[in-house]
């Protein structure tokens, strides 16, 4: 059996405070991740003990979704607590312990953080909720009469992102603003106290050792609140995608110009540490608006969700993958680039619906219209993910990936947590199917994820999916990821490509540096493997002389 064990990492950050540039970075979602107290629920001392599978896979950092005090109506980022730990996670102790010894497997730590909204359980909620209208406790969020004669009515036509009016009535007559959930209040960015208590949380998990953040919702902080309120008409009411409708930073809630002086804030608190802490941005923005996120003096980095939703398609992923080069670029950042995460469908699944399908729909059926072909869909997602790890830039990789773990697509409705589900009048499922909890072995009531049941229920298929199935299995994809970021590490040199003049259109082709190249063949047919030495295939290669579709080649 191969050596395992990772290879003797320094302090990156110390020697190269740039080191996020080009890192791989691994998501843990800590309620899914491992149970090591038997409840059901994943937990921080389950992540400790399981941080040498994630050592060992080669990435340079973990990133930890939220662990904070939550009533759990949006999988956790409904925070009651920004500067604590929810009992049935741990507590306080559990997390140094982890942060100390991911730093003592060379592993750099970064949280999310959760600005936008609270939980409606955080005391500064309740205290507005017990306050007068006009009051400053209110202040802190965003409070309106309504409208209507009787203030029956909500102060705009604004969506939630999960679904209906983004506005719910308080008893005394009061309007309040949630864009996502209704447990789950927006805070008012232009109140002094929000800032100031978001600098406090900042310097707090900074001086727990913690080496960036992962912003939640970062477009969504600065907001329009002049009166009378705007209506929108639909226009950009739930997400990004109709941002290009509005003039670029005019849209009430969404992406507007103010919001970059809050980051620019931020940047000089991380910048105070030594190295400075990281931060990358959620910002489901368009392309250009995206890179400015990514300044240098504002966040650093912001996640590249147009490679996430690209087809597998050569044409487009080849603009998506120069275009995101070339605006990183042009802002002084690195490129990023992800294909699952907690709030998607995974990649082993998505990237086989045929084109034009709804993923939500595809969801609601339960994965049978149309039916993915498993095998199928895992050949194609270990080309991708061969791609993505090729590229200039940083790789965001999500839990479980690395076992080729599809969607749940079948959950039984009544096992449903996502918000979602409900808010939507049960037309869209949700995301609970990207968020089952890990198989780490073969047997046992959760495949070793806990002593018992976990949160969601495990298909059957996870035992052979399972880290005890696949370590040491040649072949495999855990040890296709291994060796991936084994090679990675050693190969990686400057933030360019160099695309490959006349290779067939289906096929993306491009030189990293003058030792090493990425070839995948997206078509439907073989093609002939470009001359070099074969240092992985993401697939076997039956005669040593073609490449097969659904595959990728890296070549010296």
């Amino acid at each position: 059996m191969a050596d395992l064990s990772p290879d003797p990492a320094p302090d990156l950050s110390s020697r190269n405070p740039d080191w996020w540039r080009q890192a791989v970075v691994y998501q843990v979602y800590p309620r899914s991740f491992a149970d090591a107290d038997g409840d059901g629920l994943g937990d921080l001392r389950g992540v400790t003990e399981r941080l040498n599978h994630i050592a060992t896979l080669g990435v340079d950092a973990l990133w930890l979704s939220p662990f904070y005090p939550s009533e759990l109506a949006d999988g956790g980022y409904d925070v009651i607590d920004p500067r604590g730990v929810d009992e049935r996670l741990g507590t306080l102790d559990d997390f140094d312990a982890l942060v100390a010894e991911a730093h003592r497997l060379g592993l750099k730590v970064v949280v999310d953080v959760v600005p936008n909204h609270t939980s409606r359980l955080h005391p500064w909620f309740q205290e507005a909720l017990r306050a007068a209208p006009g009051s400053p406790a209110r202040d802190r969020y965003v409070f309106r009469p309504g409208r209507g004669t009787h203030g029956e009515l909500p102060p705009s036509d604004w969506q939630s992102v999960f679904g209906g009016s983004a506005w719910r009535r308080v008893p005394d007559g009061e309007w309040y603003l949630h864009l996502f959930a209704p447990e789950q209040p927006d805070l008012n960015w232009a109140n002094d106290d929000v800032r100031a208590d978001f600098r406090t949380t900042l310097r707090f998990w900074s001086g727990r050792g913690v080496d960036g953040f992962r912003v939640d919702v970062a477009h969504g902080l600065a907001k329009d609140l002049a009166e009378p309120l705007r209506d929108i008409g639909g226009i950009g009411a739930t997400g990004e995608a109709a941002l290009p409708r509005v003039a670029p930073g005019s849209h009430p809630y969404w992406d507007r110009d103010e919001v970059h002086e809050i980051y620019r804030d931020w940047r000089k608190i991380f910048d105070a540490y030594s190295p400075p802490r990281t931060a990358v941005a959620e910002a489901w923005v368009p392309g250009a608006r995206r890179a400015l996120y990514a300044r240098p003096d504002e966040l650093g980095q912001a996640f590249n969700f147009e490679y996430l939703e690209a087809r597998w398609d050569a044409e487009e992923l080849r603009e998506v993958i120069t275009g995101s080069l070339a605006t990183a670029r042009a802002v002084g950042a690195s490129a990023t680039w992800v294909l699952s995460n907690h709030d998607v469908v995974r990649h082993a699944s998505r990237l086989m619906l045929p084109p034009g399908t709804d993923p939500a729909a595809w969801l609601l059926s339960g994965g049978t219209a149309p039916a993915v072909d498993p095998a199928a869909g895992l050949r194609r997602a270990r080309a991708a993910t061969l791609l993505m790890l090729a590229l200039p830039g940083s790789a965001y990789l999500y839990q479980g990936e690395e076992l080729g773990l599809p969607e749940v697509a079948d959950l039984p409705t009544e096992v449903l947590q996502d918000p979602v589900w409900e808010q939507t009048g049960h037309v869209r499922k949700g995301r609970d199917g990207c968020r089952v909890p890990l198989p780490w072995t073969t047997a046992g009531p959760s495949y070793g994820f806990g002593p018992g049941a976990g949160w969601l229920p495990q298909p059957s298929t996870f035992a052979a999916r399972s880290v005890e199935a696949q370590a040491g299995t040649e072949g495999s994809t855990l040890e296709l990821y291994r060796t991936a970021l084994r090679l990675r590490r050693k190969l990686l040199e400057g933030e360019t490509l160099t695309w490959t003049p006349g290779a067939p259109g289906d096929v993306l082709d491009f030189a990293r540096t003058e030792v090493w190249r990425s070839v995948t063949n997206l078509g439907t047919g073989p093609v002939p493997l470009p001359p070099g030495e074969v240092l992985l295939s993401s697939a076997p290669l039956p005669d040593g002389r073609t490449l097969p579709p659904d595959t990728t080649v890296w070549l010296a």
